[in-house]
């Protein structure tokens, strides 16, 4: 009989209930801070670290998951007699997690020899960011609850990453500027001018879309964009910061203009909010 682990990282930003409701084993980055290493989820939550990207002139770095933090898991995970263990990273395109989570279970099965075939560690790369695997990350652990076997479970998240995508926008460009996101003369031009960037995830890279001028028409042009090309009548989230107004208005509008409200919500973390900024507004949505 099966005995499945979930596990992902604290970038795919699945709230603090839902980790502990499906018993998902979320691992948390790091953060240089002022001087200081802190560890996500842990040492702050995302109100806190909002408030910490007003304190300091410089933008604070992330960090991936290293090998041996999956090593220890993965053995731990053995230990505990798990027979499949899966896990779902950031874009290996950001983050060298991906990369980590690979080396650490080749290393395991050299250690290991006994456990192949026995013990599986499924590593899945999102191609993504936040949401956009968090939400699937949850339905996955939502089907090993029902007793869904684990290779039709590693298929749906496959699936799901293949074809996923966020369409956002951030409310100014001072935090994109800062970390080197767009240059520093196009933002104060962008900020000066009131024209905000419509951003969304497109082979793996986040490009920028389209411009609006002013606030007022930036949820406008996402509900636009996303229901022109999101899959009918499939589940869509909202990807959101500090700015719970705007939350609720594109949650509104979104559920007026499909019929049925939004799978869940995800309060961007540190590791997005170091490059967008805290304010931002956005909708996760699978595409045609």
């Amino acid at each position: 009989m099966e005995k499945i682990k979930l596990m992902t990282d604290s970038v795919s930003d699945i709230s603090y209930a839902n980790e502990q409701q499906y018993n998902i084993q979320v691992v948390p980055i790091k953060l240089a801070v002022g001087g200081r290493t802190l560890v996500s989820r842990i040492d702050f939550d995302n109100e806190q670290f909002y408030r910490m990207l007003d304190e300091y002139n410089e933008i604070p770095s992330t960090s991936q998951i290293t090998a041996y933090e999956f090593s220890e898991i993965f053995e731990q995970n053995y230990k505990d007699g798990y027979t499949d263990v899966i896990n779902v990273s950031v874009n290996s395109t950001g983050s060298a997690t991906y990369e980590s989570s690979l080396m650490a279970a080749q290393e395991f099965y050299e250690n290991h020899p006994e456990a192949v075939g026995k013990f599986l560690i499924h590593n899945i790369d999102s191609a993504s960011y936040t949401g956009c695997y968090g939400f699937a990350v949850v339905e996955a652990a939502k089907m090993i609850e029902k007793g869904i076997a684990a290779d039709d479970v590693v298929a749906y998240l496959k699936d799901w990453c293949e074809n996923v995508t966020v369409c956002f926008a951030p409310y100014t460009l001072k935090y994109a500027s800062k970390s080197g996101r767009i240059p520093s003369v196009a933002a104060f031009l962008g900020n000066k001018l009131n024209i905000k960037p419509i951003m969304c995830l497109n082979d793996r890279e986040i490009v920028t879309v389209g411009k609006v001028r002013g606030e007022r028409n930036i949820v406008p042009e996402i509900i636009k964009r996303t229901v022109a090309e999101m899959e009918v009548g499939s589940p869509y989230c909202i990807v959101y910061g500090n700015n719970k107004l705007a939350q609720k208005e594109i949650t509104d509008l979104m559920t007026e203009k499909l019929g049925y409200p939004p799978a869940d919500s995800y309060q961007i973390g540190a590791a997005i909010a170091v490059n967008a900024g805290p304010n931002v507004i956005g909708l996760i949505y699978r595409k045609k």
